[in-house]
């Protein structure tokens, strides 16, 4: 069984209507489907205030939900379809207050905002959706400033220790990083590199979200390259910076120095 209910969203001109679709939401009890739809709900706005409305008309959001955990979300993944919807794995005991304070869906909600790209540029996607979870969350009030660039710094540090036994190219280790079991390193690198990217963009007065926002409007498709994306965010930021980055980072084969001065100051 499902859930419906209509999230209106209002952006420049434009009106949004994005109806969320929450299915096995009857298999929780009735104070638990309360808390998850108010989480859902408030996620869901919490995205859309730092990166604007979703390119989707219905967001399909799949419930599994668990007795046992240690988490609120022990796992999630965005489901790419038509719509793209995210799967939820929960703990159906969990408060309203601990699923705030879980970062699980604030990452998924981020990858519904970039196309599907080739597994040679999920370092991409990933390094997106683990810096902008960040960002939302210090946004929304979440997290404080100090703890977003404490998780940040946190986050670079695990990707930095791990690039010392796994030190191929990005790309070529984005592309088999389950294999490899190097996720540590492909997201966080990822990360950095819009770390990068947010950092000269604040120096030309504009923002990555705000960048993203735009993208929506005019260049999101299901399923794009790399070098594609990166010519798009180029074009409405009128920079080089991400083709410059993108050229720096692709291949590289270390871990990028980004301190937790430069994080501070985003």
């Amino acid at each position: 069984m499902k859930l419906l209910w209509t999230l209106l969203f209002l952006y420049s001109v434009n009106i949004y209507a994005l109806e969320v679709d929450i299915h096995e939401l009857d298999s929780l009890s009735k104070n638990g489907q309360q808390v998850v739809s108010t989480w859902i709900d408030q996620s869901v706005k919490k995205t859309k205030n730092t990166l604007g409305p979703l390119k989707q008309t219905t967001l399909p959001i799949y419930l599994k939900p668990q007795y046992f955990a240690f988490e609120p979300v022990p796992w999630a993944t965005v489901k790419r379809s038509n719509p793209d919807g995210v799967e939820l794995h929960i703990d159906r005991y969990a408060s309203l207050n601990a699923f705030t304070k879980d970062w699980t869906l604030y990452h998924e909600l981020s990858h519904l905002y970039l196309p599907l790209f080739p597994y040679s540029a999920f370092w991409l996607s990933e390094g997106f959706a683990s810096y902008m979870q960040n960002v939302i969350m210090r946004d929304s009030g979440v997290i404080t400033q100090a703890q977003f660039v404490q998780r940040l710094d946190a986050g670079f540090n695990r990707g930095r220790l791990q690039s010392k036994t796994k030190s191929q190219p990005l790309s070529e280790l984005s592309a088999d990083m389950w294999n490899e079991g190097a996720q540590q390193r492909v997201y966080w690198t990822g990360a950095a590199f819009f770390v990068e990217a947010d950092l000269a963009l604040h120096q030309q007065g504009q923002t990555l979200a705000e960048i993203i926002k735009a993208y929506q409007l005019c260049c999101r498709t299901a399923r794009s390259s790399a070098k594609a994306f990166i010519k798009d965010l180029d074009k409405l930021s009128r920079s080089s910076i991400f083709t410059s980055l993108y050229a720096e980072y692709k291949n590289r084969t270390d871990f990028p120095n980004v301190t937790k001065k430069l994080i501070n100051t985003l």
